[in-house]
């Protein structure tokens, strides 16, 4: 059988095997808190090696889709217990994704007057939808010193109120288009000061708020997704090595639990070549578009590409995914009509191989 349903040990927990369930934006929060189904969604997937949840704002204005759930008040820390309970009690382990989204979002969506910020006050491209339908992107506040120091600081109580709610670790998502991945960029991050400029001080604000989760939860439970490369929320990386390779530089006395790499279309050389510099974990999103990650890429654990591997739709529609894979299937077919918001049509009601 393949390596990816062995055990593995990662930092101070040990997974049941080596399949990962994707973060995944779902917009069924209530009020920012995790709805009263996220208890069963998730513990229906506890069989995945790992689960990480979906992307969870450390603030209040690191909010930029409707319906998303925080971790920065004690209400929210008090309705994600449900969560991780349930999920310990089906023997899984499950990590808290803190998304910050920077300029992706819409002031409509924030309470008290609060605007979108970023490294720059560079507009992205495009839409996000809202409770009034779709909006265009606005030109971020652009965040002074102090607001970049707050925010690290917002990281890592975030962090401590996902301990406090019983998860096993967090992921810091620094992909796809968000604050840590727009300080990263040269076409959002325009900024002459210590965040900007150079490929090292782009790659500072990601390696300050690391630094920062790690001081406040410990070694070992801290994660970091990035997606080098990705042009994803109007992102330009035309040559991605060297900020990624010194972001590495930066987070390699950290021990961090892992690196979570989502690939770009043509990134599997870059990677590999990340592979190769990062002594720690590493988990691989591959990029398989327009079909989501499946059966065949398992061996890409076996081959040693990576450590683990992360699905995303397939675990959406396949609650027991690990048994079907296993198995060699069948699988449910994602209903992308469900994806997001909405009641258990699509969330909690898709059938295990037993059913």
């Amino acid at each position: 059988m393949s390596t990816a349903f062995e055990p593995y040990q990662l930092g101070p927990v040990r997974l049941a095997n080596r399949l990962v369930m994707s973060p995944m934006t779902r917009s069924r929060a209530r009020r920012t808190l995790p709805s009263e189904l996220a208890a069963e969604y998730y513990a229906q997937r506890a069989g995945a090696g790992l689960i990480v949840t979906e992307g969870t704002q450390p603030s209040p204005v690191g909010q930029g889709y409707p319906d998303t759930p925080g971790l920065h008040s004690a209400e929210q820390i008090a309705a994600w217990q449900p969560v991780t309970d349930a999920v310990h009690r089906a023997g899984g382990v499950i990590y808290a994704q803190l998304l910050h989204t920077g300029r992706i979002g819409h002031p409509s969506l924030l309470p008290d007057g609060l605007h979108p910020v970023a490294p720059s006050a560079t507009a992205a491209t495009g839409q996000v939808f809202t409770h009034n339908g779709p909006q265009d992107f606005v030109v971020p506040e652009e965040l002074t010193a102090a607001g970049i120091r707050q925010t690290v600081r917002d990281f890592a109580g975030a962090a401590r109120n996902a301990m406090t709610a019983g998860f096993d670790g967090v992921e810091l998502h620094g992909a796809n288009g968000y604050l840590i991945h727009q300080f990263l960029a040269p076409n959002t991050n325009r900024r002459a000061d210590e965040w900007g400029g150079s490929p090292a001080a782009r790659a500072r604000f990601g390696v300050e708020v690391a630094t920062a989760v790690v001081a406040a939860i410990g070694r070992g439970k801290v994660g970091l997704r990035i997606s080098p490369g990705s042009p994803v929320n109007d992102i330009v990386e035309d040559d991605p090595q060297e900020t990624y390779l010194e972001l590495l530089a930066g987070l390699e006395p950290l021990g961090l639990s892992y690196l979570h790499v989502m690939e770009a279309p043509a990134g599997r050389d870059l990677t590999q070549r990340l592979r190769k510099e990062w002594a720690g974990t590493l988990i691989l999103n591959p990029h398989t578009a327009p079909e989501p990650t499946g059966p065949d890429d398992l061996g890409l654990v076996d081959d040693g590409t990576a450590d683990l591997v992360a699905f995303g739709q397939l675990f959406l529609a396949n609650p027991d995914l690990p048994a079907r894979l296993a198995a060699g299937g069948p699988y449910n077919l994602p209903d992308r009509t469900t994806f997001f918001g909405g009641d258990h049509r699509g969330y909690t009601d898709y059938p295990s191989l037993e059913a």
